[in-house]
């Protein structure tokens, strides 16, 4: 079973855990407060555990070209790509202000640092845990100033190969063990073909001492709950008030309905996960009682026979007899008293029955 680890405080995840569910708020906010609160209180109303935003300190995650680029896409929030960005991020007060009021409706607050600087902030901010996104995860020193805080990371591998995150492990383990992957594949909205689950499989084998999760984007909830069957730990879909809102992000998030519709099909599949012990469950009994088959005679036998299988067969009987499993043991066993022809065979009518070879 995959390491535990404390992603936020009293909160456990990994092993048998219950998924740890964060609803990526992103920037679906549209760069308005009081839908940024609006937001976080539905991700609590809906059962997430967490609610998570994207900071970025922009003249640390873009050169100056890069931000004076012009933006004239339908999301476009401003002229430049800058401007674009700037209308969608909010100050260090602000998320002081989100922190507080996430903590105030009792649902975890994090967000992922876009670049080394934001780190310094979140961390400055006291959040739980880092999220690292897809774009900086082959990002080596960010990874590794990011371990050196000593806070809980979660980690997706969007865009990555095996080889890269093979490497990310080397480089974060022996910094700071407290860590987990995503199985992620960075297109929006991701179509199924994609999505590549078996990854998640793979991570638990390459990596078995960590846990392992998804992020993702496709539409609908389906295929993660599917990766919680699979053993997802951590999943994190992004969400939104209104998917017909202005925004790249708005068509691969789920709204409330569906969120919600999330989180309680991940706790009845985990409630079906049950244990890998195969035995006769307490609910089944009625069944039995009503349907489970009995060895019975299929002829008359006299006391004194030595039985075979072609005196025996199978049906539902009253009394209850000897299981189906148990036919072949009884050839070559006596009977000591007479058995009817479609009567059952019991345990009174055979001879040393103590002795049968059990199943």
């Amino acid at each position: 079973m995959p390491a535990e680890l404390e992603l936020c405080a009293g909160r456990m995840v990994g092993g048998d855990q219950p998924c740890f569910i964060i609803a990526e708020i992103g920037q679906n906010h549209q760069g308005d407060f009081e839908i940024a609160k609006k937001m976080i209180r539905m991700a609590k109303e809906c059962g997430a555990d967490c609610a998570k935003f994207q900071k970025s300190e922009l003249e640390y995650k873009f050169n100056k070209k890069a931000l004076e680029r012009p933006y004239n896409s339908p999301h476009s929030w401003g002229k430049t790509y800058g401007e674009h960005k700037r209308h969608l991020e909010f100050s260090h007060d602000q998320y002081r202000e989100l922190q507080k009021f996430a903590k105030e409706i009792g649902i975890y607050f994090t967000a992922s640092g876009m670049d080394e600087m934001a780190v310094e902030f979140l961390h400055e901010l006291g959040v739980p845990f880092f999220k690292v996104g897809s774009g900086d995860t082959n990002n080596f020193p960010y990874l590794k100033k990011t371990a050196q805080k000593g806070r809980p990371m979660v980690i997706s591998s969007g865009m990555q190969s095996m080889d890269t995150m093979r490497r990310v492990y080397e480089l974060v383990k022996p910094i700071n063990p407290n860590f987990c992957f995503l199985q992620c594949t960075s297109a929006y909205p991701l179509l199924p073909e994609d999505v590549n689950l078996r990854v998640i499989k793979e991570f638990q084998s390459v990596f078995p001492d960590i846990p392992v999760g998804y992020s993702g984007h496709e539409t609908g909830i389906a295929i993660t709950v599917a990766a919680v069957a699979m053993g997802a730990k951590v999943v994190e879909r992004h969400v939104t008030l209104d998917k017909t809102w202005k925004g790249s992000d708005h068509q691969a998030s789920l709204e409330p309905k569906e969120l919600t519709e999330l989180v309680k099909s991940i706790r009845l599949v985990e409630k079906a996960m049950g244990s890998s012990v195969k035995r006769l469950m307490p609910c089944e009994l009625a069944c039995q009682n009503k349907l489970g088959k009995s060895v019975v005679a299929k002829v008359k036998i006299p006391a004194g026979t030595v039985l075979t299988l072609n005196m025996l067969t199978v049906k539902v009987a009253e009394p209850r007899g000897f299981p189906p499993e148990e036919i072949f043991d009884l050839e070559g066993k006596t009977v000591k008293q007479e058995i009817a022809e479609d009567e059952s065979v019991t345990e009174e009518s055979i001879e040393n029955f103590n002795t049968r070879t059990k199943c």
